[in-house]
């Protein structure tokens, strides 16, 4: 048989469910050294027994992970004291997924020989959780558990806007975007003062963040002005959707006032009778068929119809300023992250670790580029099978198949990037300790 023929036999017959496929993967291609750099904030150790090499940090010993069975069974509070262990487990186990907590002031796995409550959570990534079933309400084109470039371009924006600001207001530099595996993004940031935030201050952070609130319904959402105006960080965000993201996505590709119950959702979302009034009484006089054959989309359309109607209102009054700023809440009601704020305030909560398998599309949890997030296609992520078939179509030409792993497969740009990520990693933390040496010597 063919190499190529290999590969397509082995991707069609890979069931990401099948507990010899997950064995293989997790033996062959997971990159469990990555993950521990990542996590350890070291680098691999050769031995823990070897003398002169340091032991793991407790950012890894004290660290908790969580499995995920074949048969949906869950197990928490699983610690281990060297990256190996974790694999031997995990080879053992052949979990379905597993899912990285917090660092704790004691060994996870002896919670049960320890005094109730004893063990209390210390450190952790500062975590976001990003998923396009909150679009629902907006999104034209899937709906649930279903994803596609067009609906991703609302991660994109989510990206984009949540990015910029971690770095602008609070001057993190260690993020680490992983795509779900499915329909939606995480962002795990590992910046010291991120790591040591206590949940209070996460909750904090995650108030600041917080813009569209409640369930998945089209209700105004919307309400973070002081003193009638947007802070100066949100209105930082505003321009950036407003330049990049409003236009393409919800006017032009989504078209999310194109339908009747489109433009009544945008009319509900307006405070001014009249102007709605008038906006109604001309969409439902239109023929949509002729309108949707104008150069521009009819949600575009629609959205300068309003335009207008704001411009009619009298310069300077008090009727003018609550249109547009009802104009800049819907662009951020649309457009802004939905970030799910539970994963972010607390510190025990628990997240797939990057690299996983998604059970349903067999694709990898991967690292995604937030400068390349635009041109990110979910389809295009390497699959389970697809990885499989390019180990097993190699081996054919090799004496030693064995030797073969994540290097030689379309998984390498992806753990290459998290390796460049651990890089500068070590390099803050280098610079951490030296800073720490330096304040100790001048005492």
């Amino acid at each position: 048989m063919a190499a190529n023929d290999v590969a397509m036999a082995t991707e069609q017959q890979a069931d990401p469910k099948s507990p010899e496929v997950m064995s293989a993967f997790y033996s062959r291609l997971y990159p469990f050294k990555s993950l521990y750099t990542w996590l350890s904030h070291t680098p691999v150790p050769i031995s823990t027994k070897d003398a002169g090499v340091p032991k793991s940090s407790t950012n890894w010993t004290h660290r908790e992970f969580a499995f995920t069975l074949q048969n949906d069974a869950y197990l928490r509070y699983n610690s281990f004291q060297e990256v190996d262990d974790l694999k031997k487990q995990i080879m053992r186990l052949i979990p379905s997924r597993f899912e990285i907590g917090a660092v704790y002031n004691a060994r996870p796995k002896d919670k049960k020989t320890l005094p109730a409550s004893a063990l209390q959570p210390l450190r952790r990534e500062l975590v976001f959780d990003i998923d396009m079933t909150d679009y629902d309400a907006i999104r034209t084109c899937c709906t649930g558990g279903a994803i596609c470039r067009r609906c991703w371009a609302f991660i994109s924006a989510a990206v984009s806007v949540l990015d910029t600001t971690l770095r602008r207001d609070f001057g993190y530099q260690l993020l680490l975007w992983v795509y779900s595996g499915r329909r939606g993004i995480h962002c795990w940031v590992s910046d010291e003062s991120a790591m040591v935030l206590t949940d209070d201050q996460r909750r904090a952070i995650m108030g600041w963040l917080e813009v569209v609130k409640g369930g998945k319904d089209m209700v105004k959402k919307v309400n973070v002005r002081v003193a009638g105006g947007l802070p100066p960080s949100l209105q930082s965000s505003l321009d950036i959707l407003n330049e990049n993201h409003f236009m393409p996505i919800v006017l032009e590709d989504q078209d999310c006032f194109g339908s009747r119950q489109g433009w009544e959702t945008l009319l509900e979302l307006l405070p001014d009778r009249e102007v709605v009034s008038n906006l109604r009484k001309k969409w439902e006089d239109e023929d949509e068929d002729d309108y949707s054959s104008k150069e521009q989309s009819i949600s575009e359309r629609r959205w300068n119809d309003l335009r207008r109607e704001v411009k009619a209102v009298a310069k300077g009054s008090t009727r003018r300023a609550a249109l547009m700023a009802a104009m800049e809440d819907i662009v951020l009601q649309y457009t802004y992250p939905r970030i799910d704020a539970e994963v972010t305030k607390h510190r025990n909560h628990l997240l797939k670790a990057p690299f996983c398998i998604h059970p349903s599309t067999g694709r990898v949890c991967v690292p995604v580029d937030p400068k390349m997030v635009k041109d990110f296609v979910p389809e295009d992520v390497p699959t389970v099978g697809q990885l499989l078939g390019e180990l097993d179509a190699l081996g054919t030409k090799t004496e030693d198949p064995s030797t073969l792993n994540w290097e030689h497969t379309s998984l390498k740009p992806y753990v290459d990037m998290m390796d460049e990520h651990n890089r500068r990693i070590l390099q803050a933390e280098r610079e951490r300790k030296q800073a720490e040496n330096r304040k100790d010597m001048s005492w």
